[in-house]
């Protein structure tokens, strides 16, 4: 496997006045990939960005990038990566097309004009070229943020909250284009609260809650290994007790004992069978039941239970 582009190790940071904003964050970014970074607001996420960025100094731990050390070479390490902070911020009555050419040449970069453009177009900006931010909406004005960022065509690419106070259709739009910014090569790490954008883009998903990454891994094995079935069951009569046969499955009875709670399961299909397993007990038991509900859980359930219990409920 070859060398990560971004290594993280053991990385903290504490604040004055004893705010711990990192605790011993281990992480390693692979080329090409789309990495998700999820938490919680204060969960650290972005105080880990501007560690890597350059922007803070911290407490310790080590940080490498391309293979050099952050820490004492930030400024090399930091022409190479792009940033889109969470919070809007330019010269409002500056032009779009000028602002982005700005932005290369303050990283070094030789102008090249057809490469702003080949930027500018790529998000739908180059017919607002010649407008002043100010006019733009919203979701325009983020467009410009991110064409700031690729500007000098940076290798790796941070998002921090990228599509914040964006509606729906541009968010799935600017999701299209962070596509393919990866398909062109660049690697992207990216944090949002939005549990469906990383459901949707990432390759791996991490969870970082109170400065500590809880978990890191594929989207695909986070499912298999962290989701399950929920099947509701509603019976005829209700039942006061838990028949034997039935007590192999993982289900309970609701309070009002005319609800069968089924939860298990690990993401592979194997709730699906289970739970149709018991719907064929309680036939052969002559249990009638009139209704049954279905889910399987979401990347979001599994980040929750993770957030409030520091672990995934089994």
């Amino acid at each position: 496997m070859s060398a990560p582009i971004l290594d993280i190790r053991n990385l903290s940071k504490t604040y004055k006045g004893g705010t711990t904003a990192l605790a011993g964050v281990d992480l390693q970014i692979r080329r090409g990939e789309i990495f998700a970074l999820l938490g919680p607001n204060g969960a650290g996420k972005t105080t880990l960005i501007g560690a890597v960025c350059g922007l803070l100094r911290p407490t310790g731990g080590t940080i490498e990038a391309f293979g050099t050390d952050v820490l004492n070479n930030w400024r090399d390490v930091r022409r190479r990566i792009g940033l889109v902070p969470q919070e809007l911020s330019f010269d409002m009555f500056a032009h779009v097309e000028r602002s982005v050419r700005f932005s290369r040449g303050l990283f070094g970069a030789p102008a090249d004009p057809q490469r702003i453009e080949q930027v500018l177009r790529s998000l739908s900006l180059w017919d607002k070229r010649d407008a002043k931010i100010r006019e733009l909406s919203g979701g325009m004005k983020r467009r410009v943020m991110i064409a700031k960022a690729l500007s000098h065509d940076p290798e790796l690419l941070f998002l921090d909250e990228p599509t914040a106070g964006v509606d729906v259709e541009l968010r799935r739009d600017m999701w299209r284009q962070i596509g393919a910014l990866r398909d062109a090569g660049t690697t992207i790490i990216l944090t949002t609260h939005y549990i469906e954008e990383a459901q949707e883009m990432a390759d791996r998903v991490g969870v970082i809650n109170k400065g500590k990454l809880l978990l890191v891994d594929e989207k695909d094995a986070i499912m298999a290994k962290l989701g399950s079935t929920e099947a509701r069951i509603s019976l005829v009569e209700p039942l006061s007790a838990l028949p034997a046969p039935l007590s192999g499955y993982p289900v309970s009875i609701e309070s009002d004992g005319r609800t069968l709670l089924y939860r298990g399961g690990d993401g592979t299909g194997k709730g699906k069978r289970e739970a149709a397993e018991l719907v064929k007990a309680l036939v052969d038991l002559g249990i009638a039941f009139e209704g049954i509900e279905t889910r399987e859980s979401s990347l979001e359930d599994i980040f929750v239970d993770l957030v409030e219990n520091g672990e995934v409920a089994a």
